[in-house]
């Protein structure tokens, strides 16, 4: 199979970011967890416990293929979403920028097993996107047309 040699470095800068924002992706789960009504907890968690495993595996991509641990940032911008609403409308749309980004960090990678990884990845981000339409459709669209 053919990588474009452009293609590996920008993988790695994809998982980079990926990683960078992980601390503010706690913070963001922490509070849709919390917004959410007691019936819908476990779908949240569901979604929170898959991004804290895609945070596992990329370190362990990136830490295989270079050899170092990818830095932890001590910065964090966390803005609380006025609503679980648009909280939800946030985490829809971070779940659509994400499917593009591993689809693009897929390209990077030659050897399968790390692109059996990154599949696993977006295709768990397009399965977040599905539940958070859901919760979407359930909590936010009452009364509008």
């Amino acid at each position: 199979m053919y990588v474009p040699v452009y293609a590996y470095p920008e993988a790695l800068q994809i998982i980079i970011q990926s990683v960078s924002a992980e601390k503010e992706d706690e913070l963001f789960y922490n509070y849709l967890l919390n917004a959410a009504p007691q019936d819908q907890k476990e779908i949240v968690a569901s979604i929170r416990d898959d991004e804290l495993k895609h945070f596992k595996m990329l370190r362990q991509i990136y830490w295989e293929v270079t050899g170092q641990d990818i830095p932890q940032t001590t910065e964090v911008s966390f803005e609380e979403p006025k609503s679980f609403c648009e909280g939800i409308k946030k985490a829809l749309f971070g779940e659509l920028a994400a499917v593009e980004r591993y689809r693009k960090a897929l390209n990077g990678f030659e050897f399968l097993p790390y692109r059996n990884m990154i599949t696993e990845i977006y295709t768990d981000e397009l399965k977040h996107g599905s539940k958070w339409n859901f919760l979407y459709t359930l909590n936010c669209l009452s009364g509008q047309r």
